[in-house]
């Protein structure tokens, strides 16, 4: 179940790579980095979760390796489809990679913060980083 969500998952991240670069070259340069610097972690925990699951150290990073690859292949079909049906495709997709992340914010990454009682030096911590992170993504349009 985690080697084709994770598949799934990765396919949908070459989507969003592939139609930001198709709506400008700074936007896809963006999405990129926002990919890469998420898909470390949830790569690192995929393999955890195939250690766990019995695989050896060669066989967990093969597998993970392979559902990697998929965004290569999600970035072909929105390369594809984005130069066939530019009017449609990229007008859809831009929205769709915004609303998976902010979902993902919203859905997962926000009430983990409020699983523990944290105290004011925690919880500074915490609205820092959250944020640096606007911070970050707000400099990014001075990039475009």
């Amino acid at each position: 179940m985690n080697l084709f969500g994770d598949a799934v998952h990765n396919f949908i991240d070459g989507l969003i790579i592939g139609g930001s670069y198709l709506a400008s070259i700074p936007l896809g340069v963006a999405t990129t980095l926002a990919v890469v610097f998420h898909e470390i972690p949830q790569e690192i925990g995929d393999f955890g979760v195939l250690m766990y699951g019995g695989f050896n150290k060669s066989r967990a990073i093969f597998f993970n390796f392979s559902t990697a690859i998929t965004a290569i292949f999600g970035a072909l079909v929105a390369l594809t489809l984005g130069f066939l049906i530019q009017d449609f495709f990229v007008p859809f997709l831009i929205p769709f990679a915004a609303g998976n992340f902010i979902y993902i914010a919203g859905s997962d990454l926000i009430p983990e913060l409020h699983k523990e009682e944290a105290g004011l030096i925690k919880s500074a911590l915490q609205l820092t980083a959250f944020v640096l992170g606007v911070l970050i993504l707000f400099s990014l349009v001075f990039l475009e």
